[in-house]
């Protein structure tokens, strides 16, 4: 069970952590492209899509679902920048 979740991208990190490296990778425009809602559209902020997300469970569902596709490429850029 533990070796299942150390390869689990999700395991350990909060929504706002997961939030915050989406927004660092992708930006507010390209998240809110690859996920349509408003709260990443209009006036973004951190603050405002976390009460979003914690009460739409299909929307932290994509948010989720996002980080996991993006972890390998974003994983890969970190051990470039090095």
């Amino acid at each position: 069970m533990e070796e299942i979740q150390k390869n689990n991208p999700l395991h350990g990190k909060t929504l706002e952590m997961i939030l915050t490296e989406l927004v660092e990778f992708y930006g507010w425009p390209q998240l809110a492209y690859l996920i349509r809602i408003n709260c990443f559209s209009n006036d973004p902020s951190i603050k405002s899509s976390l009460t979003f997300l914690r009460k739409t469970d299909w929307a932290r569902k994509k948010v989720e679902e996002l980080y996991v596709e993006s972890h390998e490429i974003r994983s890969k850029r970190k051990i470039l920048k090095r």
